[in-house]
């Protein structure tokens, strides 16, 4: 008979073995990231069980790679904040501004924000009377750049990186890419631990055991291979003049 382990054990030993990260070094000092955040809601597409079936791999590898993808996805997110010789809307997205005398709200929910050329942003606020305020959340956000309008649209232009900034950006990359790491060595020990306690239970052989944790590393090994590709391609765009 198959064991169901609940998807909700792994989400709580996730939580309770994952820590706050501050966004040190960060190229947004006024955002701060929780990893635990990840895995705060299941994906609705997932399996809500983790099915233990003798001999089926499958059934237990599946599950691990969903709930790791989503370190990686987040990663990507996180990737696409560090500017590199091109910027990106995500640097300014998530500037909270207070207007309207109602509590602060991300820039996205106030305007249309592009990137025309590659350090140029523009803000084209929906409501042109908020400008001074969307104006004031930049200047506060310790981006470093004052804002330029002509009634209708916020321009913002990067100056370029220079040679001490990009090696601070690659110190902040090598600090989200160990992140991320901890979050993949999180999840295979709370796996890691599901299959002992249903080998200690004996709902499973110890022989199967042994095969799962196998599975386990495999998986694990490949994800960390990921983020340490991403973070090499990431690191050499940051590098690169």
């Amino acid at each position: 008979m198959p064991l169901h382990l609940p998807w909700q054990i792994i989400i709580n030993n996730v939580f309770a073995s994952l820590i706050f990260l501050p966004q040190t070094h960060s190229v947004m000092p006024h955002k701060t990231i929780c990893l635990v955040l990840l895995l705060k809601e299941k994906d609705k597409t997932m399996n809500p069980d983790i099915n233990l079936i003798e001999n089926d791999t499958k059934s237990f590898q599946k599950p691990i790679e969903e709930v790791m993808q989503k370190a990686i996805k987040h990663f990507e997110g996180e990737l696409i904040k560090i500017r590199t010789g091109r910027t990106h809307t995500s640097l300014i997205e998530s500037i909270p501004v207070s207007c309207y005398n109602q509590p602060a709200m991300p820039l996205r929910n106030f305007a249309a924000l592009a990137a025309p050329e590659a350090r140029l942003l523009t803000i084209q606020p929906w409501d042109l009377s908020i400008i001074p305020d969307i104006e004031k959340a930049i200047l506060n956000s310790n981006l470093g750049i004052t804002p330029q309008n002509d009634g209708k649209i916020i321009r913002l232009q990067l100056p370029e990186l220079s040679v001490t900034r990009r090696e601070e950006l690659a110190k902040v990359l090598g600090q989200k890419c160990e992140d991320c790491k901890v979050v993949i060595r999180n999840i295979r020990k709370d796996f890691n631990n599901l299959i002992r306690d249903a080998k200690r239970n004996k709902d499973i052989s110890e022989n199967f055991y042994n095969r799962l944790c196998d599975v386990l590393k495999k998986v694990t090994d490949l994800f960390t291979e990921k983020i340490e590709l991403m973070a090499k391609n990431k690191k050499k765009e940051i590098t690169t003049i």
